[in-house]
């Protein structure tokens, strides 16, 4: 794996490395690459979520929070400078074989610093029962990009102010307090975080790149888009319908429904699970002009929504679907 590095030591936006990781995977031809970030406080919140039911709006501007959108699904996620955000672009295309095999590449060098970290659930890295990494997943013609975190340490204030997650997420996993659920990398290994990045770099990387300023003029123009308005806000039009509910191992669904005479019209799914497929095409486009009926919703959806959505079963996107809110 080639690790690639940036011509100087500037810290940028949270978008720039988006963006990187995008050119990285659309312009660089080796099979594996791997590189760390860290942003000044920043919120993240997944492709498919609504800012306002994810994001603390008032809590960010009085704090200087900037809040920003990725193209990968699933959650929420607070970043500083006292954490570090791992990003791997990797030629292959099997979502659950490039997810298992970059969670077990880090899982494996947090095991080698002596620490009993283990892969948990859909995307988490857990040291006991606490969680010190999470991660998300998006394709781009022949590339798959796996980015995350890594809580070295962080502003926990921050943290539990600039995240509104929703009653149902926090009653499923039970719990009462963000200290009470999360692991701290500071508290269990004896280095400092440069040490640690170092120990990380050269265990997973055998070479390296440094990109040009011609790559990182490159970079910055793909970051415009992920700073513009229509990406990070979004477009979202008035529905008549809304169907909410949290589905065991795909996450928080949301299907907002424009209905004329039970014949869906149009429609519009957000949330936090992690899309394997084209939504638009495989889900979206199906569902319009279908009637809200168990039967026909059936009949109109790809027998493998699973394809579409990491692990949501047509059975359960139908009863989402015919649910009463």
């Amino acid at each position: 794996m080639i690790y690639v590095e940036l011509p100087d030591d500037r810290v940028r936006r949270l978008s720039f490395y988006l963006a990187m990781e995008e050119y990285v995977a659309r312009h660089m031809d080796e099979r594996d690459f791997f590189f760390m970030w860290q942003v000044e406080p920043s919120v993240i919140f997944g492709r498919n979520q609504l800012i306002e039911n994810e994001v603390n709006l008032e809590f960010c501007r009085n704090r200087g929070i900037r809040t920003y959108r990725r193209k990968s699904g699933g959650g929420c996620v607070y970043a500083d400078m006292k954490n570090i955000m791992f990003s791997y672009i990797t030629s292959e295309e099997n979502v659950g074989f490039t997810f298992n095999r970059y969670i077990n590449m880090v899982v494996l060098v947090l095991n080698r610093l002596g620490v009993d970290a283990r892969a948990n659930g859909r995307n988490d890295i857990m040291i006991g029962d606490r969680k010190v990494s999470g991660n998300a997943f998006y394709k781009l013609p022949g590339r798959s990009v796996v980015h995350g975190t890594m809580l070295y340490d962080t502003d926990m204030e921050n943290m539990v102010g600039s995240i509104t997650p929703t009653d149902g997420k926090l009653l499923s996993k039970g719990v009462r307090s963000v200290r009470q659920r999360i692991a701290l990398l500071k508290d269990h290994i004896g280095m400092d975080m440069d040490e640690f990045k170092l120990f990380v770099r050269d265990n997973l990387c055998k070479n390296r790149v440094t990109l040009t300023e011609s790559d990182v003029s490159a970079v910055e123009h793909i970051e415009r888009g992920y700073l513009s308005d229509d990406f990070i806000y979004g477009n979202n039009p008035r529905y008549t319908v809304t169907r909410r509910g949290r589905i065991e191992g795909v996450g928080e669904m949301e299907v907002r429904m424009e209905l004329k005479n039970d014949i869906i019209k149009a429609v519009n799914i957000v949330g936090d699970y992690f899309l394997t497929g084209d939504m638009d095409s495989m889900l979206i486009a199906p569902l319009i002009g279908t009637r809200l009926t168990a039967e026909e919703l059936t009949a109109a959806l790809p027998r493998n929504t699973e394809d579409v959505v990491m692990n949501l079963s047509r059975e359960e996107l139908v009863k989402l679907l015919m649910s009463k809110g």
